[in-house]
């Protein structure tokens, strides 16, 4: 890169206002509106970038310094300060000083919920999510760079990312070392930031992401979507993205563990004599049979007809509870029915069950335990 001097065409020791006079000399001359000619144009891009670090009196001392900004002293200063960098990692002493560091940042990873149905994680379900998150700026691919234009070295630390300056202290002349102010720290400056994003890379969008739900999720269940978050400053790579999983309330159907859990809902009158019937399933019809004398708190198990297991083969089993239905308005006809019945069995009076539990209680037990 040019030295500012020879760009401005003025001298080192020039002053601050022969540094002006040069700077207003060239706009006139340079200026688009003056020539419109694609080479003044770059010319006073270089012109009014090194009136700006010239002008300004701390970039300016930087700038003659050089990135070994502050280098100097006595022989036996500079001796203390070789030793003080080689016990607590100093930028002197012809010691390795750090780099710059890159623009390009790793995304953000992102966090969102998924709501699901319970059919939806008996066999597993594919959905399409819409996400507003950080994508690759079209327009300059992530370079931060309007069309045409590059990054430049930075002037004042000469790419080195760092500023390194000369302090006194107790054990003599120490080396310092520093991110460059600026650059921060990069190495290079973009005079030209590309106009979509400002200079970052990448903008905000809103980007739908396919995503594969597994057959036996639960709700907590996190599922880790590698490279689908934000992408990073200046290009960088793609954070991850973790769904978590919330399955919603069903009306009919709960579940433990891998199976599915019902309650069956059975009059008196099919207890007693037993029968058959046809139930919806979350994943088809169930064909039930109840054996006569079906008690309430009963279970009824059927094989494989519950959740696909996340982890292994195979599914677990529906279970249905069945809860035996007293009728409570019966007509004269009927009564008589029941009463001639109840005279039949000559049954005993109602006592306490050795079950000291209510029907909602032995249900569930036979639930965890059948």
């Amino acid at each position: 890169m040019a030295d500012h001097y020879d760009v401005l065409g003025v001298d080192r020791s020039a002053t601050p206002e022969e540094i002006k006079k040069a700077y207003r000399r060239l706009a006139r001359e340079l200026h688009p509106d003056v020539n419109p000619s694609p080479e003044a144009s770059e010319r006073f891009k270089d012109v009014t970038h090194a009136y700006d670090v010239l002008s300004d009196p701390q970039q300016r001392e930087r700038y003659d310094l050089g990135p070994q900004a502050g280098f100097g002293g006595g022989g036996g200063a500079a001796g203390f300060g070789d030793i003080f960098d080689a016990f607590f990692g100093g930028g002197g002493g012809g010691g390795q000083r750090q780099g710059p560091r890159s623009r390009r940042e790793r995304g953000q990873d992102a966090l969102l919920r998924l709501e699901v149905d319970l059919e939806e994680i008996v066999f597993g379900t594919q959905r399409d999510i819409e996400v507003d998150t950080a994508v690759l700026c079209e327009t300059c691919s992530g370079s931060c760079c309007a069309p045409g234009t590059s990054p430049q070295t930075c002037d004042i630390c000469h790419g080195s990312g760092q500023i390194q300056r000369q302090v006194r202290s107790l054990l003599g002349n120490v080396m310092t070392s520093s991110p460059c102010g600026t650059c921060r720290g990069y190495g290079t400056v973009i005079p030209n930031p590309c106009p979509t994003c400002q200079g970052q890379g990448r903008v905000r969008a809103r980007r739908t992401i396919p995503i594969d739900i597994p057959a036996g999720v639960d709700t907590g269940l996190r599922l880790q979507l590698p490279g689908q978050g934000e992408v990073g400053q200046a290009g960088g790579p793609n954070g991850d993205l973790y769904l978590e999983v919330k399955v919603r309330h069903h009306e009919t159907y709960s579940r433990n563990g891998d199976d599915l859990l019902a309650t069956l809902e059975v009059q008196m009158s099919d207890a007693i004599l037993g029968t058959e019937t046809t139930l919806d399933g979350l994943d088809g019809a169930v064909e039930i049979e109840l054996k006569p004398g079906t008690q309430s708190g009963d279970v009824l198990t059927v094989r494989d007809r519950g959740v696909t297991k996340l982890r292994g083969t195979g599914r677990g089993d529906l279970k249905i509870g069945v809860q035996v239905v007293t009728p409570t308005k019966l007509s004269h006809k009927e009564r008589e029915l029941i009463e001639k019945f109840a005279a039949g069995r000559r049954e005993q009076a109602p006592e306490l069950s050795q079950f000291q539990q209510g029907l909602f209680g032995k249900l569930r037990d036979r639930f965890l335990n059948f």
